[in-house]
């Protein structure tokens, strides 16, 4: 895959992606490290594919670190966030990529609680971590950002209505984050092919990806969705905090 970033760009700098181990979040990583950057993978329970992408990134010379924690436990993003300490001392980035609601035999609130509490736990715990001229960056979906005003299919509602909570507890923040010297944005994509998410939806909804597909022309695949995360981090940001990656016309953006 082609790197969105210079090489060098970001050596010396310290970066965590959540839910690191596969998809958008591992291509992310991937084009990180390859700019230098120091980074973190984070997974939940997908270990063995989290060593293998740190043993990926060490054999090109990249340093990398994998820690577990779920995201929904406060003493397991706290203890991740010790090992950063120890390991890098701070963070420059933070991606807050890992996300779901959609998964089955997860509680009615798992959504809400995964994609605007946990959200919210993750950038208290790293905050003290993240530099003066760091970011944050929020991944999310043109169905959640647009949520409001827009509907979107039935089995991605409560996701997306979990993941624009977030996404809003955030923004409400955007002011203590530059006091101390931190910047945000949001990067909002339409569906993308290959994840976990248009899998489900997918399976609940037979043709439901290729309807998206037909009427956005074509969808983003997730190193290409990955590469525009990789460009957040470092390129300027707008005055709304938002980076579109796509059309946005169908959902009311300009």
């Amino acid at each position: 895959m082609s790197h969105p970033l210079a090489p060098g760009s970001l050596e010396g700098k310290n970066v965590l992606v959540t839910g690191s181990s596969r998809g958008i979040g591992a291509d992310t990583v991937r084009y990180f490290a390859a700019a230098g950057a120091n980074v973190v993978i984070n997974f939940r329970n997908k270990e063995a594919r989290a060593v293998k992408l740190a043993e990926e990134i060490r054999a090109t010379g990249g340093t990398a670190l994998t820690v577990g924690a779920d995201l929904t436990d406060a003493d397991s993003v706290a203890g991740m966030a010790a090992q950063i300490r120890e390991a890098y001392g701070s963070l420059d980035v933070l991606v807050l990529n890992a996300s779901g609601g959609m998964e089955s035999g997860m509680a009615e609130d798992y959504a809400m609680v995964l994609n605007r509490d946990a959200q919210v736990g993750v950038v208290d715990a790293m905050l003290p971590l993240l530099a003066v001229g760091s970011r944050i960056v929020f991944v999310t979906s043109h169905q959640a950002h647009f949520i409001h005003s827009t509907p979107t299919m039935p089995e991605y509602e409560p996701v997306a209505r979990s993941k624009r909570a977030g996404e809003d507890a955030l923004r409400a923040r955007i002011e203590e984050f530059e006091s101390a010297g931190v910047e945000f944005v949001v990067v909002s994509g339409d569906m993308i092919e290959g994840t976990i998410t248009a899998t489900l939806l997918e399976r609940a909804n037979p043709g439901a990806i290729s309807a998206r597909k037909e009427a956005a022309g074509r969808l983003f695949n997730v190193s290409e969705f990955a590469a525009e995360v990789a460009r957040a981090a470092v390129e300027p940001i707008g005055a709304d905090h938002t980076r579109y990656v796509g059309d946005v016309s169908d959902f009311g953006g300009n």
